[in-house]
């Protein structure tokens, strides 16, 4: 799934004066970090210029492998991402009204990582490290990049003690770190690239119900989802929404379940399918 144009920071004049200092300084650690490992590193943007400082600093925290990180780092990127949700905003799943018919299934065209559910979906890759293309505008992007590099670091330590890929349609649990949410759910959904088969279309129903048992075992009384597999993997959005669609209903009733579900959608006409579904 691409994430929604706001995981794309745009810094006006009130946020670049709020987190200026954080971001210069973060930099700062993050260039002179690589440049100790023998890296040539890009000359840093004027300190004045808050857009391209955050240009580099998702850039570098990007392509960062899961290392531990220099003194300093942590308070500073903490206390950055932050500063910026604050400024963000954060929407809290009882601000969003229930889709037509169902008290707990809920329609959201937002940014997830703004969204203060006990539980989030991201739509990761087997790898489980987040994506690595500076920028990228994808969810696992967004996800890793505003949760903070401690992600990118319990994911590894997961996966090296898994000792192999993570299969298709399990979930892993994280921290949210820098999130509003408590929980990140990571799931890796089927890569159709625009030819589904019975066997993608059953993966992607276990991506969602994996995701629903974990969350009930969380205790969560909000989980929201992305929209799995829709992105560079390829599933067709209108056969993923209703596989979506009819997965979540079928669990809730199965479990009787008054988690609140939330699907968190990227675009207007993804937007209206789900409607049109719910």
């Amino acid at each position: 799934m691409m994430a929604d144009a706001t995981d794309g920071l745009r810094m006006n004049g009130e946020l670049a004066e709020a987190v200026r200092e954080k971001l210069c300084a973060a930099n700062a650690l993050l260039l002179e970090e690589r440049k100790m490992q023998g890296e040539q590193v890009p000359a840093a943007p004027s300190a004045e210029d808050a857009q391209a400082q955050w240009d580099l600093f998702r850039a570098l925290v990007n392509i960062r492998p899961p290392a531990p990180v220099p003194e300093g780092f942590l308070e500073l990127q903490d206390g950055l991402l932050q500063d910026i949700l604050a400024l963000r905003g954060v929407t809290k799943p009882e601000t969003i009204r229930p889709a037509a018919g169902s008290g707990v299934i809920k329609l959201w065209r937002g940014d997830i990582t703004t969204l203060g559910a006990d539980a989030i979906v991201n739509a990761a890759n087997s790898q489980m490290l987040g994506c690595f293309v500076p920028g990228h505008h994808c969810i696992d992007n967004a996800i890793h990049t505003f949760a903070g590099v401690q992600l990118r670091l319990e994911c590894a330590r997961i996966m090296e003690a898994q000792g192999f890929p993570e299969p298709t349609g399990m979930a892993k649990v994280t921290d949210a770190f820098n999130l509003p949410s408590k929980h990140i759910l990571h799931t890796v959904g089927p890569i159709a690239q625009g030819r589904v088969s019975e066997t993608d279309r059953g993966l992607l129903a276990d991506c969602y119900r994996s995701c629903l048992d974990a969350a009930a075992d969380l205790e969560c009384e909000s989980l929201a989802f992305c929209c799995i597999s829709t992105g560079v993997f390829g599933f067709p959005q209108d056969e993923a929404a209703r596989i979506a669609v009819a997965t979540v209903r079928e669990w809730l009733q199965s479990n009787a379940s008054d988690m609140t579900v939330i699907f968190d959608v990227f675009g207007a006409a993804n937007e209206a399918l789900y409607r049109q579904l719910l």
